[in-house]
């Protein structure tokens, strides 16, 4: 059974005063997550904060297993792209299974699933992707011809416009299948979000992190996201404390760009923002590049509102030819 916090209005004066309070009617929060080690990372990493911040809480986990994580033989934009690892979660979530769904924020679909919101965003880990190979190759070093492992078009096509003599093989599975495939020799070298890496405290295996310049992030890349209900405010001021403004306003501008280029579209992009300057603004850098990587438009901008920049910088490269990149 769970219970609800019966004492909402005490509740929120004590938010608005700033207090941490202590839960005094019992409340179970039921989290929702993928079952991989990775993303069981991510939700313990929510909890601990959440039980930080309100002691007397107490959290209980359900486990899904996405059709993202059922289909392993085929990359992701043959089989329906980054939805496929949260529609599972999002299903529960407006049914009233679980109270909240954490994701990584580059497998949620640009377009808000109706009902739902981003209650929290949590400070973002290393964006960048790194090399790990067997043989420490980095990305100059590895052969002519040498095999590496991949399935994001994003990746490829940036790898593709460094090394046009790599052969490109395609590579699913969790973070740890994916290493210990690298490990035994079926590729050269294989390309990683250097965040799940750290996060699993997998970083001596990095060969290389690539730099923004060679391999532009995922829009969203490293930051996690926590999903609830938009009607659910007593969860909705839970996540309060986990909440990152910079985050939040980088990867909005991240996703502004997707969005403004065709939302979900199954073209090589990338975006990366960060924020910074007196008054603060946020700095966009987004990339739209052909499969093969021949092509390659990569430009930035930057203003004070997160999704208008975001937006202008999507406007700004389709008039430079995104489209087609795109098509």
């Amino acid at each position: 059974m769970v219970m609800r916090l019966n004492t909402p209005l005490r509740f929120d004066i004590y938010l608005r005063w700033g207090i941490n309070m202590v839960i005094t009617s019992p409340r179970t929060v039921t989290i929702g997550t993928r079952g991989s080690t990775l993303a069981r990372w991510q939700t313990d990493w929510v909890i601990a904060r959440l039980k930080s911040a309100w002691p007397g809480l107490d959290c209980a986990v359900k486990l899904f297993h996405t059709s993202g994580d059922k289909i392993l033989d085929k990359p992701l934009p043959e089989i329906g792209g980054k939805g496929l690892f949260t529609e599972e979660l999002e299903t529960a979530l407006k049914t009233g299974e679980i109270d909240l769904a954490v994701h990584s924020l580059k497998d949620l679909p640009i377009d808000a699933a109706a009902g739902l919101t981003l209650g929290a965003i949590g400070e973002r880990e290393d964006a960048r992707d790194v090399i790990i190979s067997r043989d420490r190759f980095t990305l100059a070093a590895l052969p002519i011809g040498a095999r590496v492992g991949t399935s994001s078009l994003r990746r490829s096509a940036q790898l593709l416009a460094a090394r046009p003599d790599l052969q490109l093989r395609p590579l699913r599975g969790n973070v740890e299948t994916r290493l210990r495939k690298a490990m035994n020799g079926d590729y050269d070298a294989i390309v990683l979000a250097a965040a799940g890496v750290r996060r699993l405290g997998l970083d001596a295996h990095v060969t290389e992190y690539l730099s923004l310049e060679v391999m532009l992030p995922a829009p969203g890349q490293g930051a996690l996201a926590i999903q609830c209900r938009t009607d659910d405010q007593s969860t909705l001021d839970l996540l309060k404390p986990i909440e990152h403004a910079a985050t939040r306003s980088a990867v909005l501008a991240e996703r502004a760009f997707l969005n403004g280029l065709g939302g979900g579209c199954s073209a090589p992009v990338a975006a990366y923002a960060v924020v910074g300057g007196q008054p603060a603004a946020v700095h966009v850098t987004g990339l739209v590049a052909s499969l093969d990587g021949r092509h390659v438009l990569r430009l930035s901008g930057e203003g004070g509102d997160p999704v208008e920049v975001g937006a202008r910088l999507a406007q700004q490269a389709l008039a430079q030819g995104a489209a087609e990149l795109i098509k």
